[in-house]
Protein backbone atom coordinates (compact mmCIF):
# COMPACT_ATOMS: atom_id res chain seq x y z
CA UNK A 1 0.00 0.00 0.00
CA UNK A 2 1.38 3.58 -0.81
CA UNK A 3 1.35 6.78 0.91
CA UNK A 4 1.57 10.29 -0.34
CA UNK A 5 3.02 11.17 3.11
CA UNK A 6 5.24 9.63 5.25
CA UNK A 7 3.02 9.88 8.32
CA UNK A 8 -0.98 9.29 9.13
CA UNK A 9 -1.57 11.17 12.26
CA UNK A 10 -5.09 10.38 13.80
CA UNK A 11 -6.42 13.09 15.94
CA UNK A 12 -9.79 15.17 16.96
CA UNK A 13 -10.66 18.39 15.98
CA UNK A 14 -11.57 19.55 19.47
CA UNK A 15 -8.93 17.80 21.82
CA UNK A 16 -5.65 18.94 22.36
CA UNK A 17 -3.27 16.19 22.70
CA UNK A 18 -3.53 15.54 18.54
CA UNK A 19 -2.83 19.07 17.51
CA UNK A 20 0.69 19.51 19.49
CA UNK A 21 2.12 16.44 17.46
CA UNK A 22 1.00 18.36 14.25
CA UNK A 23 3.57 21.23 15.88
CA UNK A 24 6.58 19.34 16.28
CA UNK A 25 5.95 17.13 12.67
CA UNK A 26 5.77 20.80 11.47
CA UNK A 27 8.90 21.92 13.00
CA UNK A 28 10.90 19.07 11.79
CA UNK A 29 9.55 19.36 8.34
CA UNK A 30 8.04 15.92 8.05
CA UNK A 31 5.52 15.08 5.70
CA UNK A 32 2.29 14.07 7.38
CA UNK A 33 -1.49 13.22 6.81
CA UNK A 34 -4.26 13.99 9.50
CA UNK A 35 -7.15 11.72 9.81
CA UNK A 36 -9.79 13.43 12.18
CA UNK A 37 -11.98 11.16 13.77
CA UNK A 38 -15.60 11.99 15.10
CA UNK A 39 -15.96 11.06 19.09
CA UNK A 40 -20.27 11.53 18.63
CA UNK A 41 -19.95 8.96 16.67
CA UNK A 42 -17.44 6.78 18.08
CA UNK A 43 -14.80 6.13 15.91
CA UNK A 44 -12.19 6.39 18.50
CA UNK A 45 -13.69 3.06 19.70
CA UNK A 46 -14.34 1.43 16.56
CA UNK A 47 -11.93 -1.56 15.24
CA UNK A 48 -10.60 0.25 12.56
CA UNK A 49 -8.73 2.27 15.00
CA UNK A 50 -8.67 0.54 17.97
CA UNK A 51 -6.18 -1.81 15.88
CA UNK A 52 -4.01 1.27 16.24
CA UNK A 53 -4.17 2.45 19.76
CA UNK A 54 -6.17 -0.08 21.82
CA UNK A 55 -6.91 2.67 24.87
CA UNK A 56 -8.96 3.74 21.83
CA UNK A 57 -8.05 7.35 22.56
CA UNK A 58 -6.23 10.18 20.06
CA UNK A 59 -3.33 10.72 18.95
CA UNK A 60 -1.98 7.39 17.12
CA UNK A 61 1.22 7.96 14.79
CA UNK A 62 2.22 5.68 11.74
CA UNK A 63 5.06 5.74 10.31
CA UNK A 64 5.44 4.81 7.01
CA UNK A 65 9.03 4.80 6.11
CA UNK A 66 9.74 2.60 8.97
CA UNK A 67 7.80 -0.26 8.33
CA UNK A 68 4.49 1.44 9.53
CA UNK A 69 5.76 1.36 12.91
CA UNK A 70 2.60 2.62 15.19
CA UNK A 71 2.81 4.60 18.58
CA UNK A 72 0.08 6.55 20.71
CA UNK A 73 0.14 8.95 23.32
CA UNK A 74 1.13 12.22 22.53
CA UNK A 75 4.46 12.80 24.55
CA UNK A 76 5.55 9.08 23.26
CA UNK A 77 5.05 10.24 19.73
CA UNK A 78 6.67 13.27 20.08
CA UNK A 79 10.15 11.39 21.97
CA UNK A 80 9.52 8.92 18.65
CA UNK A 81 9.75 11.77 16.48
CA UNK A 82 12.63 13.50 18.28
CA UNK A 83 14.78 10.56 18.95
CA UNK A 84 14.64 9.76 15.39
CA UNK A 85 14.01 12.17 13.12
CA UNK A 86 15.66 15.20 15.25
CA UNK A 87 19.20 14.06 14.65
CA UNK A 88 20.17 17.64 14.60
CA UNK A 89 18.52 18.30 18.23
CA UNK A 90 16.89 21.23 15.93
CA UNK A 91 13.96 21.13 19.30
CA UNK A 92 15.15 18.78 21.56
CA UNK A 93 18.09 18.35 24.16
CA UNK A 94 21.42 16.85 23.52
CA UNK A 95 23.02 15.33 26.84
CA UNK A 96 21.75 12.80 28.59
CA UNK A 97 20.91 15.48 32.13
CA UNK A 98 19.36 17.72 29.05
CA UNK A 99 17.20 14.43 28.02
CA UNK A 100 16.51 13.66 31.53
CA UNK A 101 14.88 17.38 32.35
CA UNK A 102 13.37 17.67 29.17
CA UNK A 103 11.53 14.07 29.90
CA UNK A 104 10.51 15.74 32.99
CA UNK A 105 8.96 18.34 31.44
CA UNK A 106 7.33 15.61 29.54
CA UNK A 107 5.84 13.42 32.44
CA UNK A 108 4.92 16.83 33.84
CA UNK A 109 2.88 18.17 31.31
CA UNK A 110 1.01 14.48 30.68
CA UNK A 111 0.33 13.82 34.03
CA UNK A 112 0.12 17.26 35.80
CA UNK A 113 -0.98 19.74 33.46
CA UNK A 114 -3.70 17.37 31.03
CA UNK A 115 -5.56 15.07 33.27
CA UNK A 116 -6.38 18.37 35.60
CA UNK A 117 -7.42 20.66 32.35
CA UNK A 118 -9.09 17.78 31.00
CA UNK A 119 -10.97 16.95 33.82
CA UNK A 120 -12.11 20.68 34.32
CA UNK A 121 -13.31 20.52 30.49
CA UNK A 122 -14.98 17.83 31.23
CA UNK A 123 -17.38 18.80 34.19
CA UNK A 124 -17.97 22.96 32.50
CA UNK A 125 -18.20 22.12 28.89
CA UNK A 126 -18.11 18.65 27.70
CA UNK A 127 -20.44 16.58 29.64
CA UNK A 128 -24.24 17.08 29.41
CA UNK A 129 -25.68 19.65 31.91
CA UNK A 130 -27.40 16.79 34.15
CA UNK A 131 -23.66 15.37 34.35
CA UNK A 132 -21.79 18.93 35.33
CA UNK A 133 -20.83 19.01 38.90
CA UNK A 134 -19.82 22.81 39.62
CA UNK A 135 -17.65 21.12 43.22
CA UNK A 136 -15.15 18.91 40.82
CA UNK A 137 -15.14 22.28 38.19
CA UNK A 138 -14.06 24.27 41.32
CA UNK A 139 -11.13 22.10 42.05
CA UNK A 140 -9.80 21.51 38.95
CA UNK A 141 -9.98 25.50 37.77
CA UNK A 142 -8.13 25.64 40.66
CA UNK A 143 -5.62 23.17 39.75
CA UNK A 144 -5.25 24.92 36.73
CA UNK A 145 -3.97 27.83 38.46
CA UNK A 146 -1.29 26.03 40.20
CA UNK A 147 -0.10 24.53 37.32
CA UNK A 148 0.32 28.08 36.00
CA UNK A 149 2.03 28.85 39.14
CA UNK A 150 4.32 26.20 38.86
CA UNK A 151 5.14 27.10 35.09
CA UNK A 152 5.03 30.84 35.88
CA UNK A 153 7.66 30.44 39.05
CA UNK A 154 10.21 28.44 36.38
CA UNK A 155 9.46 30.73 33.66
CA UNK A 156 10.86 33.84 35.52
CA UNK A 157 13.76 32.96 35.89
CA UNK A 158 14.80 31.75 32.07
CA UNK A 159 13.13 32.36 28.46
CA UNK A 160 12.20 28.72 28.04
CA UNK A 161 11.51 25.66 30.49
CA UNK A 162 15.43 23.96 29.30
CA UNK A 163 16.46 27.26 29.39
CA UNK A 164 17.75 29.83 26.04
CA UNK A 165 16.27 26.87 23.91
CA UNK A 166 13.00 25.97 22.57
CA UNK A 167 12.37 22.86 22.55
CA UNK A 168 9.41 20.37 22.61
CA UNK A 169 9.11 20.25 26.27
CA UNK A 170 7.82 23.92 25.73
CA UNK A 171 5.53 22.93 22.74
CA UNK A 172 3.51 20.25 24.70
CA UNK A 173 2.20 22.53 26.75
CA UNK A 174 0.78 24.63 23.62
CA UNK A 175 -2.32 23.65 23.63
CA UNK A 176 -3.73 22.84 27.01
CA UNK A 177 -2.38 26.73 27.67
CA UNK A 178 -4.47 28.12 24.99
CA UNK A 179 -7.62 26.22 25.85
CA UNK A 180 -7.00 26.74 29.75
CA UNK A 181 -5.72 30.61 29.60
CA UNK A 182 -8.74 31.17 26.74
CA UNK A 183 -11.50 28.81 28.29
CA UNK A 184 -11.58 27.39 30.96
CA UNK A 185 -10.54 30.12 33.85
CA UNK A 186 -11.07 32.85 31.38
CA UNK A 187 -13.51 34.35 33.45
CA UNK A 188 -12.63 32.27 37.15
CA UNK A 189 -12.29 34.81 40.04
CA UNK A 190 -11.35 37.73 37.60
CA UNK A 191 -8.73 35.55 35.84
CA UNK A 192 -6.00 37.90 33.77
CA UNK A 193 -3.33 35.87 32.80
CA UNK A 194 -0.88 38.71 31.34
CA UNK A 195 -1.40 40.18 35.37
CA UNK A 196 -1.50 36.84 37.61
CA UNK A 197 0.98 34.74 35.30
CA UNK A 198 3.50 37.40 33.69
CA UNK A 199 6.10 34.72 32.63
CA UNK A 200 3.48 31.76 31.28
CA UNK A 201 1.67 34.47 29.31
CA UNK A 202 5.02 36.04 27.99
CA UNK A 203 5.86 32.57 27.43
CA UNK A 204 2.86 31.20 25.77
CA UNK A 205 2.53 34.61 23.66
CA UNK A 206 6.30 34.00 22.20
CA UNK A 207 5.18 29.87 21.45
CA UNK A 208 2.60 30.93 19.29
CA UNK A 209 4.50 33.13 17.25
CA UNK A 210 6.07 30.20 15.79
CA UNK A 211 4.92 29.62 12.63
CA UNK A 212 4.99 25.59 13.69
CA UNK A 213 2.55 26.55 16.76
CA UNK A 214 0.80 29.60 15.01
CA UNK A 215 -0.07 27.56 11.42
CA UNK A 216 -1.11 24.45 13.93
CA UNK A 217 -3.60 26.98 15.93
CA UNK A 218 -5.04 28.73 13.09
CA UNK A 219 -6.07 25.37 11.18
CA UNK A 220 -7.54 23.77 14.28
CA UNK A 221 -9.29 27.44 14.82
CA UNK A 222 -10.70 26.93 11.13
CA UNK A 223 -12.42 23.60 11.76
CA UNK A 224 -13.80 23.99 15.05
Amino acid sequence: MSHGKQFTLYSIVFGPNGWKVEMVLRELGLAFETIFLDPGKNEIKAPEFTKYNPNGRIPALIDHLNDDFVVWESNAIIYYLIEKYDTEHKISAETLEDKVIQQQWLYFQASGQGPYFGQCGWFTIVAPPEQRNPVAAERYKKEILRVFGVLDGVLATRKWLMGDKFTVADISFVMWNEIGIKGFVADYNGFNCEKDFPNLYRWHTEMCKMPSVGDTLGMRKSLL
